[in-house]
């Protein structure tokens, strides 16, 4: 069976912020995807901070409705890496999601921060095989223009558009609707990538240069170690367009996670 008619399990946060070491998990979305169907997981946490403004302009929860409505963080954070790991080490289920280190490493440091055994722990050495339709589609189709000054090329929306998607802007950014939008996208990337070119739609064909047929035929391991070269690449050639105007920029190409680095030890006081 290919890579893309697997089982998956698509996950996707709605959080407080974009600082994936500082920032908490709002909502949450883990649903199981075989023949047989969907098995949805949802979860409102009450993060315990404030959630700004600018992130509920984008997940629509504000901090009033958190703490009437949500769970403790630490259970919803308990919970969703659990059954994260139940689907990945026991289902065989590969993750699917969009921009999948962020997800991945705001769940790793939410473990961390409530003393609770991380993804990696829980699954004792299995394998974790992650597909993220970021680092896809910027591989297939690598020269992509943006759609508009406020709508970039990668965007989950601008993918569900180019795979033919319908596009819901009320559900959107609501944690079930873009994990099933990416694992959606995922299926049709492996679509194209094991079907020949002369069958691809015409607007598909219309882009330059398109690698989907790099993803033909691999296995999930090798698709994942595909991805972490991938990454590395197109984080460095993002980091050199930056140091055009900023010398300093630096864009992290870990994938599907950033190293933990734990907290350097308060030394203040301590004798010299």
């Amino acid at each position: 069976m290919t890579w893309h008619l697997g089982r998956l399990v698509a996950f996707d946060l709605e959080t407080t912020g974009v600082d994936v070491e500082a920032d908490r998990i709002v909502t949450a979305a883990v649903i199981g995807l075989a023949e047989g169907g969907s098995t949805p997981y949802e979860w409102l946490a009450d993060p315990g901070i404030e959630i700004p403004a600018e992130a509920t302009a984008v997940h629509k929860i504000t901090t009033e409705h958190a703490r009437e409505h949500g769970e403790p963080a630490h259970q919803v954070v308990d919970q969703v890496a659990e059954t994260l790991a139940v689907w990945v080490g026991e289902a065989g289920a590969a993750v699917v999601g969009h921009n999948a280190p962020y997800d991945l490493t705001l769940l790793d440091r939410e473990c961390r921060r409530y003393g609770l055994p991380t993804l990696h722990e829980r699954l004792d050495g299995r394998p974790l095989h992650v597909i993220d339709t970021r680092v896809l589609d910027q591989h297939a189709v690598p020269y992509r223009r943006r759609v508009s000054e406020s709508q970039g090329a990668r965007q989950l929306i601008t993918l569900a558009g180019f795979y033919g998607l319908d596009w819901d802007d009320e559900a959107a950014h609501g944690c079930s609707y873009d994990a099933l939008a990416a694992a959606e996208i995922a299926r049709r990337i492996g679509w194209l990538a094991h079907t020949p070119r002369r069958h691809w739609p015409e607007h598909v064909l219309a882009e330059r240069r398109l690698r989907f047929h790099a993803f033909r035929d691999l296995t999930l391991a090798e698709l994942h170690a595909l991805q972490i070269t991938l990454a590395a690449e197109q984080a460095a050639g993002l980091q050199a367009h930056f140091r055009k105007t900023n010398p300093d920029a630096v864009v992290d190409g870990a994938w599907p996670l950033r190293p933990w680095q734990a907290p350097a030890a308060d030394t203040e006081g301590a004798p010299a």
